[in-house]
């Protein structure tokens, strides 16, 4: 499993075609069939990352937009690219 830190860019997997069903978002694997369903606010963290950002930029996002603290923020967020990661839902390249 890889190691995701704030410099890591992450993006879309173009394989998942995506709506938006009212503030939520699905998504749908075109290889495999599956649906998942992202809350509001990971639908806001795929519309940030349809363009390549580090974690750090699209945290910062998240605090512009979010009535959230810093550390809760940074938690959450790697716990949800973390899940992301492993269902094949982004992309992540490590930034040296």
């Amino acid at each position: 499993m890889m190691e995701l830190s704030g410099s890591t860019i992450i993006t879309v997997n173009k394989d998942y075609v995506y709506c938006n069903v009212e503030d939520e978002m699905v998504l749908l694997g075109m290889e495999d069939g599956i649906y998942y369903g992202l809350n509001p606010v990971g639908a806001f963290v795929w519309e940030q990352i349809k363009e390549p950002k580090t974690i750090d930029q699209v945290r910062d996002a998240i605090l512009d937009e979010y009535d959230v603290e810093k550390e809760e923020c940074e938690r959450d967020l790697f716990e949800l690219l973390q899940e992301m990661t492993e269902k094949g839902l982004v992309e992540v390249k490590v930034n040296d």
